[in-house]
Parts: C-alpha cells; structure tokens; sequence
C-alpha cells in the first residue's frame, strides 16, 4: 500500500510497499465464483474483439477489391484496420479490467503469470476462454459474411509473401514486446507512488500500443501478437497456408511476453528499488 513518507526539504514524498506474488498453484480459486466471473469476461470480450476486427478486415478488403467492383482505395485502409484493433482493446479492457484484468490475449496473460501476477490455475482458463471466445467471434464473421469470408482470407494470420520465417518471428516477438511491455507499464501499482503527478488511463497506452504495432507489422505478418486472434481465425478459416504459419503467432508472442516480463520486473523494478534506498539513505542523513 502507499503511505506518505517526508523527504528532503520538507517535500512530501510516497513510499509503496509492493503486493506478495500470487501463489503458483492456488487451487482454492476453484471455490470462487470471482474466479469464473472472469472467464466468462474474458470469453465475451475476446469474442467481441475478434467478431469486430475481422469483419473489419474483411470489410476493407470487399471494399478495395477492383475486381469486384471496389475501388483502390476503398474501405478504412491498413490504418482503420489499426485502429479497429486498438480501439477494441481499448474499449474491452476498460469494460473487463476490474473483472478479469482486461487480457483478451494469451500472451498477456502468459507474461502477467510469469511475474506472479495470476495464478497457473487462472492462466489456463483465461487461455482456454481466450482462445474459445476467438474461435465464436470468428464463426459469427463467417456466419455473417458467408460469401465473402474464404475469398477474402478469412482475416487469418499468415507471413505475406517476400518475408522469411525468421522476420515474420522478430515481428511478431518484437510486437508483443511492445504490447507486453505497455500492460505491466500501464498497470504498475507503483506508479502511484512514483508518479502520482501522471494520471495513466490503463486502458488508453494498451489500445495505443495495439494500434501502433499493427501499423508496423500487418504488411510482414498481418499481425498476430495475440495467439488467440491469430488461432480463431486459423480453426474457422481452416486453410493449408494459416496453419503452415501458425506457429509463428505462439511461439512469437510468448517469447516477447517472456522478455517483457523479465525486463519490466528485474531490470526496471529492481533499478526502481535501488533508487528508493538510496533516496531513503538521503534522507536519513
């Protein structure tokens, strides 16, 4: 909790004494209706976004087909498809953050469960609901856009041609880098403490980053940095070429949220630590 401590000059500073880790194994979750409030949240919101995103790729794609009576450039374009990703973030997280965390991805929640943030136990389900709830919203697109979904791919995940393996996996570890990085950051009880003078809406820099690394990486990958987004897609659109790639949207973006993991915990929050014994040393001279 955070108290406030006097510093130098009479300034009033705040001290922040971190949470205890969550157990690995708490089994006692089992009991808690909390514990399933927050799959079902984490299975409807996952569901909205992919439903929302892929018929906007789809969409834009009906949109900018010449061939088809569409004109060059029709529909929202690579930056309405961005924002419809980083948009959606940002609206289910600030609905399911105070239900469920706000993850909507399995890396999120991979990289959260890493650094003690959430349980095994609630890791899996929120994957497992995760990855469900992506695999509904994808279906309600095809259900939707029948004739139009296979043509148009489905909005499935696959590394676009001129691209080899090992680009279409740095984008996609870089790309949740970015993600991961961004929720821990954003989330940071500490940074009440710290810096109390920035109000952060968690929500927003979490969408922002959403949208941005779509700029960067849908022409490499399309990109996946969700391993849910990418697998729906590949169960309902069931094609050779998704599937052959398919393993680039995990291993990718688990490797990212490791890292992100691993830095924001032991590189900044220990140099963090540091800082605040020596501030203290300080002010006890």
């Amino acid at each position: 909790m955070a108290k406030d401590v006097e510093g130098p000059e009479g300034f009033q500073s705040r001290d922040y004494e971190d949470p205890p880790p969550t157990p690995f194994f708490d089994a006692e979750e089992l009991t808690k209706w909390s514990l399933y409030r927050a799959v079902i949240a984490e299975f409807v919101a996952t569901l909205l976004f992919l439903y929302v995103t892929v018929l906007t790729v789809i969409g834009y794609k009906i949109q900018s087909d010449t061939t088809a009576g569409g004109v060059d450039c029709g529909g929202v374009g690579i930056l309405g498809i961005a924002w419809a990703f980083g948009g959606m973030i940002f609206i289910l997280v600030y609905c399911t953050a105070g239900i469920s965390g706000g993850h909507i991805n399995p890396a999120v929640t991979f990289g959260l469960f890493l650094a003690r943030k959430v349980s095994l136990i609630r890791a899996v389900l929120y994957m497992v609901a995760q990855c469900l709830g992506a695999i509904c919203g994808v279906g309600f697109v095809k259900a939707f856009q029948s004739s139009y979904y296979v043509r148009y791919g489905g909005g499935a995940n696959s590394l676009a041609d001129g691209y080899n393996t090992g680009t279409g996996l740095a984008a996609e570890i870089i790309g949740t880098f970015v993600l991961v990085y961004t929720v821990f950051s954003a989330t940071d009880p500490k940074r009440n403490a710290r810096d109390s003078h920035v109000p952060v809406l968690a929500p927003l820099p979490i969408g922002f980053a959403v949208f941005m690394v779509h700029l960067a990486t849908i022409p490499i990958t399309g990109t996946g940095i969700n391993p849910a987004r990418s697998f729906g897609a590949a169960v309902i659109f069931n094609e050779s070429k998704p599937w052959d790639d398919h393993w680039i949207f995990w291993v990718g973006p688990f490797i990212g949220a490791a890292i992100a993991a691993f830095y924001h915990q032991f590189v900044l929050r220990a140099s963090g630590s540091k800082s605040l014994g020596s501030f203290r040393s300080a002010a006890n001279v």
